[in-house]
């Protein structure tokens, strides 16, 4: 077999602590030096260790302060079965943030199967969690679907729903498509959910049907280390013997 690498198995040695308590958030790890000297291996080694642990979230990196013990993210389970086919927030609180027109561009033209440049409504919101930001939800719609009803999402009607509006005006969602996905977070993104641009998010990119046409489509943004997405299917019970059938 072959040796592990002492990087890796230095991280071992700090890893266990940490997971069993011995070493809880906030607490200052040693130095790269001291632990170079402590666990007889290079400045070099004891660097890797180090950052394999920021890597993993289980350690943070100060500049001028050193290496600690990261707290552990309080987690977020969204639900995306909801009956109302929303934006499943759960325990997160709503904000509203404002609805404004603008042009289609890529690749929202080829998701709500419009030219570059037809009018579409953007809304936008957050998930909040005690004020502090956790979500971003931001959801388009064709203008030309609800312009000069009262059921654009700017509208009084708005907090009728999404459903109901567009059904209002002729186009009853039957079919929802959901992606999901993981990037960086962007700067115009990073701002209203006050995280760093760059850091990893889940993008759950879903798209309300009308037919065959695409009505509305939203994106749902959240940092990977405290959102889960929570699906529950329902599936046919087996028929069995002496069961009535059905027509």
């Amino acid at each position: 077999m072959a040796r592990q690498p002492r990087y890796l198995w230095l991280a071992d040695q700090l890893r266990g602590p940490i997971l069993n308590g011995e070493m809880p958030p906030g607490t200052r790890l040693p130095s790269r030096t001291r632990l170079a000297r402590s666990y007889r291996v290079s400045e070099q080694i004891s660097r890797t260790a180090l950052r394999l642990l920021v890597t993993e979230g289980l350690v943070e990196s100060r500049p001028g302060s050193g290496y600690f013990v990261r707290a552990v993210p309080e987690v977020f389970r969204i639900c995306r079965t909801d009956s109302s086919s929303g934006s499943g927030l759960g325990r997160l609180s709503r904000e509203e943030i404002g609805t404004e027109q603008e042009q289609c561009s890529p690749p929202l033209s080829s998701r709500l199967r419009l030219r570059e440049g037809d009018p579409v409504y953007r809304t936008t919101s957050r998930g909040l969690s005690s004020r502090t930001p956790i979500t971003l939800h931001l959801s388009w719609e064709p203008a030309v679907l609800t312009a000069g009803t009262l059921r654009a999402p700017f509208d009084g009607a708005h907090d009728a729903g999404l459903l109901e509006r567009l059904s209002a005006v002729g186009h009853p969602v039957d079919r929802v498509v959901e992606e999901v996905r993981v990037r960086a977070l962007r700067d115009s993104e990073a701002s209203l959910l006050g995280s760093a641009p760059g850091i990893p998010v889940l993008v759950v990119e879903r798209t309300h049907y009308s037919g065959s046409r695409p009505v509305e489509t939203s994106d749902l943004i959240g940092s990977v280390e405290q959102c889960r997405l929570l699906y529950k299917l329902t599936l046919a019970r087996p028929r069995r013997p002496g069961d009535p059938r059905r027509y």
